[in-house]
């Protein structure tokens, strides 16, 4: 147990942790402990997703109580989150409750079990939510090495219920929480890892296609309207390597560290460099990006571009795309809409591009809007300013 913080005075009136060296309780039955532990180490091999919901079933049982649940701490939002409750409580599940006022925030401050009598005496957020805690024992989950990450929790349906032997007990089976719960955090992050890249790889081999599709109509135009081959050389490189820098912009979403404070008007001008063959004009303020959002409106507008060269205004020569963008309130609103292409309908189903742009542009909390006029797609996107920032 760690050292006896100060409790404010309404705190302490309702703090009666050294209640539980004084009570007796029956003798330690050692052969049901053992035999639980092996069913949760067990339990914890053949049944991961599963472990806590069976950890604090368990802690309900060998103590008596009516309800029991796991508090997980979530630092940046200073609040604990209910999980795996069972019992008279399981209504709350997903709750969340503050740090600092509540008996959670106790347990984690005294690094070591605490007993509450009536704790909803003092925690209004308790009374409001027209809970009972006759009495509540809780101890930290710990996992060695690093501070504690909430607290496994019990709560009895009558006072003077909870001895040392509990608290005994408790401790014991938060050991198992904290490896469990960090388990399963894990296994999450993997998951999140795994997605992550499956969407990454299937990124990057639909910009390989998109570039080998925009490179072949480039030399096709190219070679069109070019009366030799030095000038068809000479216009052909610029195009690639005009295409080379803007998909650079795009790349940057793979991790390869480029600066951050792209101008929207730059990035678009990059990004519409390589087809100049094609009218495109641009206008609005200046809008400073930052890093992540230098990625995802690159990769948009990259998208948008290369539609347009495989199927609308870019791809002719007689074509043109004007792109103008205006703050509206709080959001950074851009028309792209292109002109001279082919008649156009609206597709019948969704592309892999098409996704990435409208999942891009909702990631950044903002919306997209599509008009298939026969004259030309116009798109609208709204993204929030202060998504814009990062």
């Amino acid at each position: 147990m760690g050292p006896r913080v100060q409790l404010p005075q309404a705190i302490a009136e309702v703090y009666i942790t050294d209640q539980l060296l004084r009570r007796t309780g029956a003798a330690p039955d050692y052969l049901r402990e053992k035999l639980a532990i092996q069913d949760l180490a067990d339990h914890m091999t053949d049944h991961p997703g599963g472990i806590l919901p069976r950890l604090v079933q368990l802690a309900m049982e060998l103590c008596g109580a009516e309800s029991a649940g796991i508090s997980v701490l979530e630092p940046e939002a200073a609040q604990f989150r209910w999980l795996a409750l069972t019992g008279v409580l399981s209504v709350f599940e997903g709750a969340t409750t503050p740090r600092d006022f509540s008996p959670c925030g106790v347990c984690l401050d005294e690094n070591g079990p605490v007993l509450m009598d009536h704790p909803e005496r003092v925690y209004d957020w308790i009374r409001e939510a027209n809970i009972s805690v006759p009495e509540v024992l809780l101890v930290p989950l710990v996992v060695k090495g690093r501070a504690a990450i909430g607290t496994l929790w019990i709560v009895a349906s009558s006072t003077h219920h909870f001895n040392g032997e509990h608290a005994r007990l408790m401790t014991e089976l938060a050991a198992f929480v904290g490896v469990a719960l960090r388990m399963v955090q894990t296994e999450k992050e993997l998951t999140i890892a795994l997605e992550k890249q499956e969407t990454l790889t299937k990124e990057m081999s639909h910009r390989v296609k998109n570039l080998f599709a925009i490179t072949d109509s480039m030399i096709r135009m190219t070679s069109r309207t070019s009366s030799t081959k030095e000038e068809m050389t000479e216009r052909l490189l610029g195009r690639v390597h005009a295409l080379a820098n803007a998909n650079a912009l795009v790349r940057r979403s793979f991790g390869d560290g480029g600066a951050a404070g792209v101008g929207l008007s730059e990035l678009i001008g990059k990004v519409l460099l390589p087809y100049d063959h094609a009218h495109c004009e641009m206008s609005g303020p200046d809008v400073t990006l930052g890093e992540q959002a230098t990625n995802n409106l690159a990769l948009v507008f990259h998208e948008l571009a290369t539609n347009a060269a495989k199927y609308g205004s870019l791809g002719r020569t007689t074509g043109s795309v004007t792109a103008r963008w205006e703050i509206d309130g709080g959001d950074l609103s851009v028309r792209w809409k292109e002109i001279g292409g082919p008649k156009i309908s609206a597709p019948a189903s969704k592309g892999f591009g098409s996704k990435l742009v409208e999942t891009t542009i909702i990631r950044s909390g903002g919306t997209i809007a599509s008009d298939w006029q026969p004259e030309g797609l116009s798109v609208l996107l709204t993204v929030p300013l202060g998504s814009l920032q990062h």
